[in-house]
């Protein structure tokens, strides 16, 4: 129902349900970033659920409640400006552009992997300054470098910090990864589209059974639109695959992106050897110790996956409800007012 409302009504409820998803679940990625950033051997943070419970406590005990939140505005701005260049589902949709056509164009696989791809891009140049002075606001205060009055430092501060030490250069840094990590939306539509048809299929095998059965021939077929908690845990399950199989690179470009010279490479090798990267941007790199440290390994690369994957599912969830609310809500005032139009004209 609510796939035929105007491309720029689904635009607006997607970028509010997304804001209000990201706001809602944004004490989790928070924790997760700091997952990412320490040692997995650092105070028995393992990266999985009870690090993650043992990094809530330590926030919420030295710094109070508001310190989940640090950097929210940022993010949630980085968040509506990705909205709103990703705009892949509009360019894809052949529906609205030809209307008047007989026939509808839909885009194939590979049109849809390519728009999603030029899309992701375009979206990450505009939100990655945000997205950095977001990094940097989630981890100042494990800076043990910094003094207690730089910890309080609000966006403006950590704006001109970036702009003094590394120039507009430093807004964008990381940007080689991010490329790469626009495949993400397109990853999580290629595994969307097969759930979604293998679903079709199940569903329509199903179907043939059932009418054989019955010796029913009246039975309307089923649709190919899916309910919307198949629609839900399709897309939740579909991001979750391509955060898994991209997640190397997306805890490599947080720590490219916290640190003010290392590169993708030296970055991901001390993940693997198990070693922190502090919030100055300095390497943690202790030459006489180094002998004694234990080799994490691949698990090196994927700490504060569980959490990711987590904050994905719930974010998925909110974004799916607060979008359909605000569509059916359109829908009824839309209905309300033609339904006032038609009286008045009686």
């Amino acid at each position: 129902m609510t796939s035929t409302l105007p491309p720029i009504v689904q635009a607006f409820s997607g970028a509010i349900g997304s804001v209000s998803a990201n706001t809602l679940t944004y004490p989790l990625d928070l924790v997760t970033t700091r997952l990412q950033l320490w040692s997995p051997q650092k105070s028995k943070r393992h990266g999985g659920i009870s690090g993650a419970a043992l990094t809530f406590r330590h926030i919420f005990k030295d710094y109070g409640i508001e310190a989940l939140y640090d950097g929210l505005w940022a993010d949630s701005c980085a968040t509506l400006l990705a909205k709103s260049v990703y705009t892949r589902r509009l360019i894809g949709s052949g529906g609205s552009t030809k209307a008047k056509s007989s026939v509808i164009y839909k885009p194939s696989m590979i049109e849809e992997l390519i728009l999603g791809f030029i899309a992701g891009v375009a979206s990450r140049v505009v939100s990655t300054p945000l997205n950095i002075v977001t990094l940097k606001l989630q981890t100042e205060r494990e800076d043990v470098e910094e003094s207690v009055e730089s910890r309080s430092m609000g966006m403006t501060d950590i704006i001109k910090s970036i702009y003094k030490d590394q120039g507009l250069v430093g807004f964008w840094r990381g940007f080689q990864t991010s490329i790469l990590l626009s495949l993400n939306p397109s990853i999580t539509l290629a595994f969307f589209q097969m759930y979604r048809r293998l679903l079709t299929l199940a569903k329509s095998s199903r179907f043939r059974s059932v009418q054989a059965a019955t010796r029913t021939l009246n039975l309307a077929p089923p649709s190919a639109n899916l309910r919307p908690w198949e629609a839900f845990f399709g897309g939740a399950i579909s991001n979750s695959i391509a955060v898994i199989l991209l997640y190397p690179l997306i805890l490599g470009k947080k720590r490219v992106q916290v640190s003010s010279s290392a590169t993708i490479q030296d970055v991901l090798v001390d993940a693997y050897r198990g070693e922190d990267i502090l919030a100055s941007g300095n390497l943690k790199r202790d030459e006489e110790k180094a002998e004694d440290s234990k080799i994490v390994g691949v698990k090196g690369l994927y700490q504060g996956l569980q959490m990711k994957i987590i904050t994905v599912f719930l974010s998925q969830g909110v974004t799916f409800l607060v979008k359909g609310r605000i569509e059916q809500l359109v829908i009824a005032a839309y209905l309300a007012r033609l339904r006032g139009t038609t009286g008045g004209s009686q």
